[in-house]
């Protein structure tokens, strides 16, 4: 495969989910990480543990209402195995997030190396900062609405396009 592998493929291979409970970030993440299609080899237990590991570091909510939890090392090695799962929680939680407002959507990423963990969190800050993405998340969109938003975002990034 040519180039990097694009969010919304990670986004397809991981999934989406809705209604994740948990009235924490501890909880939610616990709760959202026990449904998820994992990897081949990936302990459920040892991915909660190294999630939480890094959020207590520092937590990961961006800001307006979405957090991008991940592990603070690789959880898996091969890059064809790299995910992003969506939790769309039941419940907007508290998550000391800088801006304060409660986290709704969480993209959980699990990469195999940094250089598409940093692209990944590059392309999803920059989404987040777009009010139409946004608004698409407060809707709870499908994967494939979510994924097709993604993918027009990201053929305009190609071709040098502002958005």
């Amino acid at each position: 495969m040519a180039g990097a592998v694009t969010l919304s493929t990670l986004i397809e291979r991981g999934g989406v989910y809705y209604n994740v409970g948990g009235s924490t970030a501890a909880e939610a993440l616990r709760e959202g990480i026990k449904g998820l299609v994992l990897p081949k080899g990936v302990d459920r237990e040892a991915l909660a543990k190294a999630v939480l590991e890094r959020e207590a570091l520092m937590p990961t909510a961006i800001g307006n209402g979405v957090a991008i939890p991940h592990p603070r090392n690789p959880i898996i090695s091969d890059p064809a195995e790299q995910r992003v799962a969506v939790l769309f929680l039941k419940t907007p939680i508290a998550y000391e997030a800088l801006d304060r407002k409660p986290v709704s959507v969480l993209f959980l990423i699990l990469s195999a190396e940094a250089k598409s963990h940093l692209s990944v969190l590059a392309s999803l800050s920059h989404l987040c900062q777009r009010r139409d993405f946004l608004e698409l998340l407060a809707d709870r969109p499908s994967t494939e609405e979510l994924t097709a938003f993604i993918k027009a975002a990201e053929e305009s990034w190609r071709s040098g396009a502002k958005g």
